[in-house]
């Protein structure tokens, strides 16, 4: 019974620790290609609550200067109170033009929109020169990760790696093999699976996350457990258990 005992608590202290493999990035060499590929990489359409950054030359300065004064020139994390917010009715307002809906539509698609619309107001349209950019791009990380919560980088493209790096890392006892994106589209809700220690990584369709993406990381199995994540923490806890059982009984044989 003892050997059995034994058997099994060593067992026991393997299966509970979370392992290198578990923890470790990008395991594995590229595959060399011999064909050319692309990744997924389709322009994103804006969504409702999607804030804009809109700048506006032309040769009259004073129809310049209408935009400049409703604080179009700001980006990044100041995009809430500079920039152009998606209503839920898919429309921005703009000078001379009012509403203008972009909801669906890219940045280059809402751009051609503004020049036709202020090209209206002008002698020479072709003078009016636009450029429309996302005020940064939000999303949040949830889960397993040092500093979870909602995040803006001021970049054309975050990758996953991007987006974990900024939410403080994965901890001990984060799942990498299946990171969840869950993506809100026109189509719907979707979800999306990585896995944070295949080098494969680098060329999943989403390596590069969209605005608005939720990023999870859920919890490896050891946590349930509650007895540690690595040799040390297990065999401390395995002990601590032991002992209570072995006074237990002890204490039961005096009675």
């Amino acid at each position: 019974m003892k050997k059995l005992f034994l058997y099994l608590l060593f067992l026991g202290l393997l299966s509970s620790c979370v392992s290198t493999k578990q923890m470790t990035y990008f395991q594995g060499d590229p595959i060399s290609k011999t064909e050319m590929y692309k990744l997924n990489n389709e322009p994103y359409r804006l969504q409702i609550n999607d804030i804009l950054f809109i700048d506006i030359k032309a040769e009259n300065p004073e129809f310049v200067a209408m935009f400049n004064t409703s604080g179009t020139n700001g980006g990044g994390g100041n995009g809430y109170f500079s920039g152009y917010t998606v209503n839920r009715h898919g429309n921005i307002r703009i000078p001379y033009i009012g509403d203008l809906n972009v909801l669906g539509y890219t940045e280059r698609e809402i751009r051609e929109k503004i020049e036709s619309e202020l090209g209206k107001f002008l002698k020479n349209p072709k003078s009016v020169f636009v450029t429309v950019k996302l005020s940064g791009i939000n999303f949040v990380v949830t889960g397993e990760v040092g500093s979870p919560g909602s995040k803006n980088l001021a970049q054309n493209q975050v990758s996953i790696i991007d987006a974990i790096s900024n939410a403080g890392e994965i901890n001990e006892v984060g799942n990498r093999q299946n990171i969840t994106i869950i993506r809100k589209t026109l189509d719907g809700v979707k979800k999306y699976y990585l896995d944070y220690t295949k080098i494969e990584l680098f060329e999943s369709e989403n390596f590069y996350i969209q605005p608005n993406d939720i990023i999870y990381v859920p919890p490896l199995k050891q946590k349930s457990w509650g007895i540690g994540t690595t040799g040390l923490q297990t065999f401390s806890t395995a002990v601590t258990i032991l002992s209570f059982l072995v006074s237990s009984v002890l204490l039961v044989k005096n009675l």
